[in-house]
């Protein structure tokens, strides 16, 4: 099972679509996932067109509508993987502590809003991570977004990518 992991497009704020290559990887992907700060409901509904299968959650910068569609929190199994997905993990520090306790019952936690590239894994085994952000670098080289396989229960072949400057 192959997955595209994104978050904070900030669509059409920060960018006015998502880059193509993105929308190459939403097309071989089994699953996408996105940690939130969508900013406008024009590409929720784009993505879940497009998309195999949609896992989202809503961000901080997300309004009504797109509360109103999204969950804070979304969880799945996928191929007996547990997945939770939330956008905001609080700060840096102790944050895989915070996590797993706070989530206990996932291996794998997907989360956004720093557009920081992020993968650790909790001393309880939580696995976390952050793909960044496809449109908006904030202070790092490149934007960035994740893919992953999903085989017999477990992650495999995490890549982050970093995307060609505009």
């Amino acid at each position: 099972m192959r997955l595209l992991i994104i978050a904070d497009t900030h669509v059409p704020q920060r960018a006015k679509r998502l880059p193509e290559q993105v929308w190459q990887e939403v097309d071989r992907a089994d699953v996408v996932i996105h940690a939130g700060d969508w900013v406008d409901v024009a590409l929720l509904d784009e993505l879940e067109a497009r998309s195999r299968r949609l896992l989202g959650v809503h961000g901080n910068n997300d309004g009504p509508a797109l509360r109103a569609r999204l969950p804070e929190v979304a969880t799945a199994e996928l191929d007996g993987l547990r997945l939770a997905v939330v956008h905001e993990t609080g700060p840096a520090k102790g944050r895989e502590r915070r996590c797993a306790r706070d989530y206990p019952d996932a291996d794998v936690l997907v989360f956004g809003h720093s557009h920081i590239p992020w993968d650790t894994v909790a001393q309880s085994g939580l696995r976390l991570l952050n793909p960044g952000s496809p449109t908006d670098r904030r202070r790092q080289p490149h934007c960035t977004y994740l893919t992953a396989r999903v085989e017999n229960g477990r992650l495999a072949d995490v890549a982050l990518h970093a995307l060609p400057p505009r």
